[in-house]
């Protein structure tokens, strides 16, 4: 196990339901590095976090490792590599270190906020999934001030409440689909012949679409919209490499890092 932080446990600050608080769990996971977790309460997470990064970032995740607290997911796995190398989620090989980078890039900007936006608009328009999610979520009162609160919350935040916005992430989510078999090209990972912090970063990012197991558990059911978007994705290579790709390589350390799979709502 690599050796701790100076001054103990790194500590990582996420949102259990967040697919890019996923991404930095599955690296403290995979180098399996004992580490402490801390869910901030809503409302309030967006000024924990803007505390936290002296007003650099507003959102989370947020990594403290020997005395800095990193946010951005990418800026959190960069700081985890240099740290505790072994094993390893940037390629030797400094082309395909760039393109792993690359990877990593294009599904934070054109994956990550149309799976959030398309997620939380058929959420937010399910009253009885946004009741039974809301309370897991740290959300107040009873489930229907709960419910009321994350929607507001959500609505303001990510712009999810448009239709028209829904079914436009949807295509984008589609879009990126496309781009994660073109690059696979029928092989195992997208980069070299080895797990990357690209197949990292579009499987975790994919997880709200998925759901494989591994991942965090959203909810019992899935609101119908939902489950009609994935219906004709479920056979295409690309979905299935998600899925894969979690039971090969998501579990690998958790055990050792103290963090095993959890679902939305436990102990966090």
């Amino acid at each position: 196990m690599p050796a701790m932080a100076a001054d103990g446990k790194p500590v990582l600050w996420h949102i259990p339901i967040s697919h890019y608080s996923e991404k930095v769990r599955w690296a403290l996971d995979y180098k399996g590095i004992e580490h402490e977790r801390k869910t901030p309460s809503p409302p309030f997470h967006m000024l924990v976090a803007l505390a936290m990064t002296g007003g650099r970032h507003k959102t989370f995740p947020v990594l403290k490792l020997d005395g800095k607290r990193i946010g951005d997911s990418t800026a959190a796995i960069a700081a985890l590599e240099a740290r505790y190398p072994e094993p390893s989620l940037y390629p030797a090989d400094l082309e395909e270190r760039r393109r792993a980078l690359e990877l990593e890039d294009w599904f934070d900007e054109q994956l990550g906020p149309q799976i959030r936006l398309f997620a939380w608009h058929e959420i937010t328009h399910d009253r009885d999934r946004l009741e039974e999610l809301a309370p897991k979520l740290g959300a107040f009162g009873s489930p229907g001030v709960a419910a009321r609160g994350v929607r507001i919350f959500v609505n303001a935040r990510f712009r999810v409440k448009s239709p028209a916005a829904a079914q436009a992430a949807r295509g984008k989510v589609v879009e990126a689909l496309d781009r994660l078999e073109a690059e696979l090209g029928g092989g195992e990972y997208l980069v070299g012949d080895r797990f990357t912090v690209a197949d990292l970063t579009a499987a975790a990012l994919f997880y709200p679409l998925v759901l494989p197991e591994g991942a965090p558990k959203l909810l019992e059911t899935l609101p119908a919209a939902v489950e009609e978007f994935r219906a004709p994705l479920r056979e295409r290579p690309g979905y299935r490499w998600v899925e894969e790709t979690y039971r090969r390589h998501r579990n690998l350390g958790a055990a050792r890092s103290g963090h095993p799979a959890e679902p939305v709502g436990a102990a966090a």
